[in-house]
């Protein structure tokens, strides 16, 4: 499955291995877990790997949040499926119209200075939790 199916246009950041929904009804809460691949640029496309990889993150979250209300409170975590004793990256619940580029891109530069290694081409599980 790539992530621009309804335009065949736009050549796809990444595709989407797996997918599933769960419903915590003990927290009136709905969670969705994708396991993805980002795509290295085609021919044509940005060949700087920093701009690529932000227009991949934010295609990324585009896909996985176009189902929640600008209202709907939302948290994401992503890890390496290859890492998983490795930490999260995590983005706490804020309403979705709160959750800017800059908002995403402060919690990557945070995993960036610290000792947590992150490799953006192997799969990843971004989760989404929503309230």
């Amino acid at each position: 499955m790539a992530s621009n199916e309804e335009n065949d246009d736009v050549v796809p950041r990444f595709t989407i291995d797996s997918g599933t929904n769960r419903q915590y009804s003990r927290f009136n809460a709905r969670g969705t877990e994708l396991r993805v691949r980002l795509l290295p640029p085609v021919l044509g496309d940005n060949p700087y790997a920093l701009t690529h990889f932000q227009a991949s993150v934010n295609d990324l979250f585009d896909y996985a949040l176009r189902n929640v209300g600008d209202s709907d409170m939302v948290g994401v975590t992503i890890h390496d499926e290859v890492n998983l004793l490795g930490k999260a990256i995590g983005i706490s619940f804020r309403r979705k119209g709160q959750l800017s580029e800059e908002v995403i891109w402060s919690v990557f530069s945070k995993v960036a200075q610290s000792k947590a290694h992150y490799y953006a081409m192997d799969r990843l599980i971004f989760v989404v939790h929503c309230l």
